[in-house]
Parts: structure tokens; sequence; C-alpha cells
């Protein structure tokens, strides 16, 4: 219904309060969310896509876009309400079905699901440690592919973030790695409203967060009202003129503001605000209808007018891309190609045949793929945190990647898995780059969440995990995983592959660098892994992409008894095992299992032409046998490590710790008489 008087009193601020009313009506129409900061933020988002954010509605995958993260990801409505007023592919009728089921309009944004969004945000802290992935990678494409008088590089990265995001942890890291690297063309904007779930931020931090940035290197800028349209575009544009620092735009709000009763309050955080609340708001803007939600032609026209406007700026790169074509067009065609995440025809003969090496520790082999990996490849880029040496994941000749080096290929994360993890995530949703990252298997517990929203989002990116059992020895249990592999395998649609040699090492990172729907870790040890004979007759490693296969079989003339699978570095103990019982006439088939994720794709025929329902199965790996039961059934045996481990050397705590010949050759008698 029309309201009587009172009305918005400018176009600009028509268009303002329809984000504060949309954000109302659909909190209110799924009886959950959060209405408060979208109605706080509604000037800024305003300011930003009218004003600043080169965006393209219609194509919102344009190469050389700005990048807008919502880190506030439960403010999900605010930039629902920003695609749909600027033209993206979203309806009122999704607006309508927020938060319901198959809707494009889902509680916190999804990657992949609702066109515009930049990355899956919700965890805080999240979003903004993609932004500097983003910036990053930027600044990297740039100096690779921009030549004088064509800059088809050229974009900024703008993330909008709550108090909670500052204060998870993940947010310090993130934010020191873009001071260091001074990433000049990235942007936080704070919602500095003062207000948690809990309360009053001041129940848990008094941090003065401009002081803390500057800091870290960064140049900031407080705007005391978040209403001040002319104070939020100076902030922008001052952000845009500092090229050396990255930015913070301290912006002071109030939440939920414009409602009479409840501005300012903890309640309007989590929950809707309720009928006679919104309609009360409603009449205190001078919202031109109560109607749930109602657009005003003028105002939708207005963003819709101002979106065009924007998308100019593609307009104008595509002839710039052109020309940059015309005269760089071997660059040009591998930008293309790097952005739609191809791989160069046969890239993998790079891959070194380690056929014939010698014994060693399997990250040491995979230090040796990597190394040919890269030469192919020239963006994959990545490091370690601060274990560059240990992980041999240092690209040699590559240089570091620092701000006075933009191109180097060495990304030095520091002691900050975390940040590590949502970094790569951004370089990979930023495009053109693969990115990977290395740190101890124990340490994987740091990063996870960042592991889990890769896996979430179906993000290519490659994990080096090394020291990956008891095997890393005297350092103990503090360094010895034993939940971390059965804990990573239970991540939807992430890649794990624990290689037992060279040859399988290498396949390993050719399956990780062609695994496009998802994140893949390899799991490497420390200690040596003897030489697996793989001559004629002897299956090739190229079976490690099935994830399982018959490494060996029963000795010729033996019936098969028992099925020993293994991984890693306990496949070589499987070998030795199958040598003792042939002398007692038991018949053991040794199978490798590098990764749980393959052999689960296989066709059940494959599974049980490899692991028979009807034989009996020992597994053995130097970690948590959970999880094992799936392969082995209720009546196999599996054998490894339930509880932590120890200091010393590593022989000596597998023999203490039953992870042997003997142990696997006694659960194979024993499961043998059974069965007799």
């Amino acid at each position: 219904m029309p309201l009587a008087a009172g009305t918005s009193t400018t176009i600009e601020q028509l268009a303002i309060d329809t984000i504060k009313t949309l954000a109302m009506d659909a909190v209110q129409e799924a009886n959950s969310g959060h209405p408060g900061t979208p109605m706080a933020l509604a000037p800024v988002g305003y300011a930003l896509w009218t004003r600043h954010l080169r965006h393209n509605p219609r194509d919102p995958g344009w190469l050389d876009r700005d990048r807008f993260v919502l880190s506030a990801g439960h403010a999900s409505m605010l930039i629902y309400s920003l695609l749909y007023l600027t033209g993206y592919d979203l309806t009122l009728d999704d607006i309508r079905r927020f938060r319901q089921w198959d809707s494009r309009t889902p509680g916190h944004p999804e990657y992949g699901h609702t066109p515009g969004v930049e990355t899956t945000t919700g965890p805080l802290g999240q979003g903004v440690a993609n932004s500097v992935g983003m910036a990053l990678a930027e600044r990297w494409l740039a100096n690779r592919y921009n030549r004088p008088g064509h800059d088809v590089v050229g974009h900024r990265t703008y993330a909008l973030c709550s108090d909670g995001d500052l204060m998870e942890g993940i947010s310090h890291e993130a934010a020191e790695i873009a001071g260091h690297q001074g990433l000049g063309k990235l942007t936080w904007i704070f919602d500095d409203n003062r207000i948690t779930i809990e309360g009053g931020t001041d129940l848990a931090t008094v941090t003065d967060q401009s002081q803390r940035f500057q800091g870290y290197g960064w140049h900031t800028v407080t705007v005391e009202d978040g209403t001040d349209l002319d104070a939020i575009d100076a902030a922008l544009l001052a952000a845009r003129a500092e090229t050396e620092r990255p930015s913070l735009i301290v912006l002071r709000t109030t939440i939920a503001e414009g409602s009479p009763n409840m501005a300012g309050t903890a309640a309007t955080h989590g929950a809707p605000l309720g009928l006679d609340e919104i309609e009360a708001t409603k009449r205190n803007i001078g919202y031109p209808s109560l109607e749930p939600f109602h657009v005003e032609p003028a105002a939708l026209e207005h963003w819709r007018r101002a979106a065009a406007g924007r998308a100019a700026h593609q307009e104008a790169w595509t002839r710039r891309f052109e020309a940059y074509r015309a005269d760089f067009s071997e660059l040009a065609a591998e930008f293309e190609a790097v952005m739609a995440g191809e791989l160069p025809d046969g890239w993998d003969q790079a891959l070194p045949d380690l056929s014939s090496a010698p014994a060693t520790a399997t990250r040491n082999h995979s230090g040796k793929v990597l190394q040919g990996a890269a030469s192919a490849l020239p963006t994959m880029l990545g490091g370690s945190a601060d274990l560059g040496g240990s992980n041999k994941t240092d690209i040699v000749g590559s240089g570091d990647l620092l701000r006075d080096n933009p191109g180097g290929r060495i990304v030095h994360f520091g002691v900050r898995e975390h940040a590590m993890g949502a970094i790569m995530n951004g370089m990979a949703l930023h495009g053109g780059i693969h990115p990977f990252g290395g740190t101890f298997l124990i340490f994987s517990d740091y990063m996870r969440p960042s592991i889990r929203l890769a896996a979430l989002m179906g993000l290519p990116v490659t994990y080096v995990f090394t020291h990956d059992s008891i095997g890393l020895g005297e350092d103990g249990p503090t360094h010895q995983p034993i939940e971390q592999l059965a804990a990573l395998r239970a991540i939807p649609g992430l890649l794990d592959l624990r290689p037992a040699d060279g040859p399988e090492t290498a396949e390993a990172w050719r399956a990780a660098l062609t695994y496009r729907e998802g994140p893949s870790f390899l799991a490497l040890t420390r200690q040596t892994v003897p030489v697996i004979e793989r001559g004629p007759g002897r299956p090739s490693a190229d079976q490690l992409h099935r994830g399982a296969y018959v490494l060996r079989d029963a000795p010729d003339g033996s019936a098969l008894d028992a099925v020993v699978v293994a991984s890693g570095s306990e496949v070589g103990i499987a070998l030795e095992a199958r040598e003792q019982l042939a002398n007692e006439n038991i018949g053991i088939r040794v199978v490798s299992m590098p990764s749980w994720h393959l052999f689960s794709a296989q066709p059940a025929s494959y599974q049980e032409q490899i692991l028979p329902r009807h034989v009996l199965k020992v597994s053995l790996e130097a970690g948590s046998t959970m999880g094992w039961e799936r392969w082995v059934g209720s009546e196999g045996t599996s054998i490894g490590i339930d509880r932590f481990g120890a200091s010393a050397p590593f022989q000596e705590i597998y023999r203490q710790y039953g992870i042997t010949a003997n142990a696997v050759g006694d659960a194979v008698r024993r499961q043998h008489l059974r069965k007799g």
C-alpha cells in the first residue's frame, strides 16, 4: 500500500532504502537471517557498486572485473540485493525464496551457485584472506602479461568485513601478509558497528583497528558516518590513490540503520525484525510502499542505469585486449588459456621419470616432480608455511614473490597455515594461477577450514603435506599425525594421494594437477621408502589413477589366502610381509591404495576385482584405523595407530607400535586359522 507522505527524498536515498527493505522483507519471509548488517551497509554498497566497482552484470566472468568479497557472509541479503538491483541473473522471486531449498539465495553466499558471487563466505575471516589471494594473483598476472601501452590486467579487489572477521586469527595472518606484500589494489571496508551477537564488541575487544592495520603497513582512513555518501566516496578515492599499501576503510555504522526502535541493538543481528518493526522502519525512512518486496520502478531504473555505466569499462577493456592480441598474440592466447584453467598440451612430459630413482623419502621424489611440473606450467605459484626446505616446495630459479619482485613464484606464507590455505583459495578463485602450498601433515589442522571451503567450492589447489606419520621420528607426538588422514579423507571432494615410491609420487602430482573438481593433497614421508620393482610384467604406477591396484599377487601356484592393502610408506612393509608368508605357503596379495577418493569412484566390478569380497583382508597404515573397515569389511583386520606417537628414531617407533611385517604376518595367520 502506498504511504501518504514522507517518501525518500532523493533517487539515491530511494535506491539505498530499497536494499534495506529487501533485506528486512527477505529475512522476515524466511523467518531467519541477518537483516541489521545489510541495512547498515546499504549506503556503502550503493557507493561502491555505482561509483567505483568495475563490473558487468551481463558478463559476471569478465576477466578484468574488480573483485568484490562479502567476507561478512551473514549479511548475504546485501549482495543479493546488489546483484538483483544492478541486473545480474537474479530475480525478485529469487529474493523471495531467500534461504529456501534449491534457491539461488542461500543463507550465506556460495561461489558457483549465485551469479556474481566471487567466493563462498560465512566462516568469518575466510573472505578477507581470500581477497589477499585475489589481489596477489592480480599483481602477478599483471607483471607477467601486461606490456607497455597494454594493461590487460589492472583491476582492484574489495572486501567488506565485520568485527567478527577481524577478531578471527586468520585476519591477522592475512592482513600481515598483505601489508608485507604491499598490495596497493586491495581495499578492506570494515563495518565498525560495534555490535556482536552477544552484545557490544566491548565485551570481547577494545582493539583500535586503524592502529593495528597501520602496524601491518596498511593505509587507513576513517569514515565517521556510514550514511555519508560523499565521505564514503572520498575514502574509496583515497584508497585508489594509494598504490604502495593495501587500504582499510573504517566505516562507522549503526546496525539496522533506519529502524526506529531496534537500530543499534544486537537483536537485529541474526533475527527478523518482525512485521510491526518492518512497517515502522519503512514509515521512518519514508519508503513509498509498505508492501513486502516492493521495488520502486524509479529506483530499479536508477540502479540499472548506474550498472550500465560501470559495464562500459568492459567495452573499453575489450578494445584494449584486441589491440594487445594484435601485438602479442602468443601472450594473449596464453592469458586466455590460463584464465580458463587449461593446461598446455604435453605439459606432463616435463615430469621426471623416477622409475630408476634411488631409495629416498617421497618428499624428495615430490620435490623433483614439482620442478618438472613448474617448468611446464608457468602459472604454478606456491610455497610453504616456512617449511620450504622440509616440504621441498621451492621452485628452483623462480625467485621469491615479494613487493619488489612481483614476478617471483615462491610465496613465503610464513608460519601462517590458515591464511596460506585461504590465500591459495583466493588465487584459484581469481583464475590464472594454480596454487600449491606445503606444511607438515600435522599442521593441516591449522588450515582445515580453508581446505574445507576449497572442497566446498571445488577449487583446484594442491597441498603438499610432508612428515606424514610417526615416521618423522624424534620430533615426537606433537608433530606426528595420527588422525589427520582420516579427517581429511572425510572431506567431500578432497582428493587424497599417499604415494608409496617415486613413480607413484610422479603420478600423484599428475593426478593432482589434472583434478579440476576440487582440491588435492599429497601425503609424503620424511623417512626413506624402498624402491619397488616395476619392470616388465610388473604393474605400472599409472594405476594410481584408479585409486588402488594389485601391486603383487599371490605367488604362482599359491591360493589367494588374504589381501594386504596399504598406502604410502607402509606398502614396503606389506611387500616384506608377503615374502615372509610365502615361505609358509600362505598366498598374499598386496594392494597399494594411494587414494580412497579415486578408488571410491571406480566401478563396483573393479573394486571387487582388487578386493574380492570373500577373501580375508588386512589394512596397514601408520595412522588412525578409522574408516579402513570400509575396505577390509567386518571380518578384516586394520593395523594402524589409535593413540598418540612418541619421540624416538622412527624404526623403533614402528616396532613399538606394531607397524611391521611381523605384525602383518600375525594378523594374516590369525585370520587364516579362523577361516580354516
